[in-house]
């Protein structure tokens, strides 16, 4: 169950909660007070939901710690992953455009602390802050450009290319340089990864094994991954 607090966040350890998001980056401290004056703040347990596809969309969340994943399910009940975000990520921005509801569901894949504006909260922030709009605009192309990117992998590749884009996905958000090589601390379970690219947990079992048979991939436990021929991976996608 999520826990509900106004205008405290034991996780921010007196620093400003705002502070870490990019979005708000250029603001100074007296403004990111002001921010933090209207923000609520609160905690989901792993698999807690945040919001489901229908909800109405008021909301703009802020991921302060852990992470979330954004995800619909298909035609068939299959859980289709569309985005895993972190620490100074934010979602539900679609919706601050126009009245509406969520297009998708939200679940927190680990313990997580989330900061929360309203829409119209949000609205006059960035009425004060043009450059935040912008901002929030670049997030919203980006986030979009990569949603098309997934769903034309998942249309016109194959099991090995969709293995290799999601590897590469994995690297560039979250790997991290240790002894030459990227290591990445995967935020998903095997059945998550599966639901990304649309494949069984088997497949990405036999699908990683064949990457590390291949010397591309070292598999290091069951969450951490460590990518040797990050070329090699490209040339599958």
């Amino acid at each position: 169950m999520n826990t509900h607090c106004k205008n405290c966040c034991n996780n921010c350890r007196g620093e400003l909660c705002a502070s870490k998001v990019p979005i708000f980056e250029n603001l100074n401290n007296q403004e990111l007070v002001e921010i933090v004056k209207t923000i609520d703040h609160k905690e989901y347990t792993k698999g807690d939901i945040v919001f489901t596809e229908g909800n109405v969309a008021n909301t703009l969340y802020f991921i302060n710690e852990g992470k979330i994943k954004l995800y619909k399910y298909t035609k068939d009940g299959k859980e289709q992953i569309l985005h895993i975000l972190s620490e100074g990520d934010f979602f539900g921005e679609l919706e601050l455009i126009k009245p509406s509801k969520y297009g998708f569901n939200s679940k927190a894949i680990v313990d997580s602390k989330i900061c929360t504006l309203t829409k119209d909260e949000m609205k006059e922030i960035m009425m004060k802050n043009p450059e935040i709009g912008i901002k929030v605009l670049e997030t919203v192309g980006e986030r979009l450009s990569k949603v098309e990117s997934l769903v034309q992998n998942l249309a016109t590749n194959d099991v090995d290319s969709r293995m290799a884009y999601l590897l590469i996905d994995l690297k560039e958000k979250y790997g991290e340089l240790i002894n030459d090589h990227i290591s990445i601390k995967l935020p998903l379970s095997r059945e998550e990864m599966a639901n990304y690219i649309g494949v069984t947990r088997e497949t990405i079992s036999r699908k990683l094994k064949k990457f590390e048979d291949e010397e591309l991939i070292k598999i290091a436990g069951t969450k951490s991954i460590v990518i040797l021929d990050e070329e090699g991976l490209k040339d599958y996608i």
